[in-house]
């Protein structure tokens, strides 16, 4: 029986003709040819990974989980600048 399934992965870094992706909670990394990826894909940006079989079978960019991960970035590196992480027991 053939078993498909999604996950969501982060592009974390291109290696030559390769992009290595954190895939799922556990952050496992998966090499993917780059030219499997979505023409505009970019470090940084997630992505959703069906599986057939575990093999790959098709990569999408998702537009949602990138931005909000950019927004998360964003404001931690906004309460550094504010100095908040010094500010303990206040």
């Amino acid at each position: 029986m053939t078993e498909v399934h999604y996950e969501q992965g982060v592009i974390d870094r291109f290696e030559g003709e390769y992009a290595v992706i954190l895939v799922g909670e556990a952050q496992r990394p998966l090499d993917v040819a780059r030219a499997a990826l979505p023409p505009t894909a970019r470090e940084g940006d997630w992505l959703r990974i069906q599986f057939v079989d575990h093999q790959v079978t098709a990569i999408e960019l998702d537009p949602e989980s990138t931005a909000a991960a950019r927004r998360r970035v964003q404001a931690k590196l906004e309460r550094l600048r504010r100095g908040e992480h010094l500010q303990r027991g206040e």
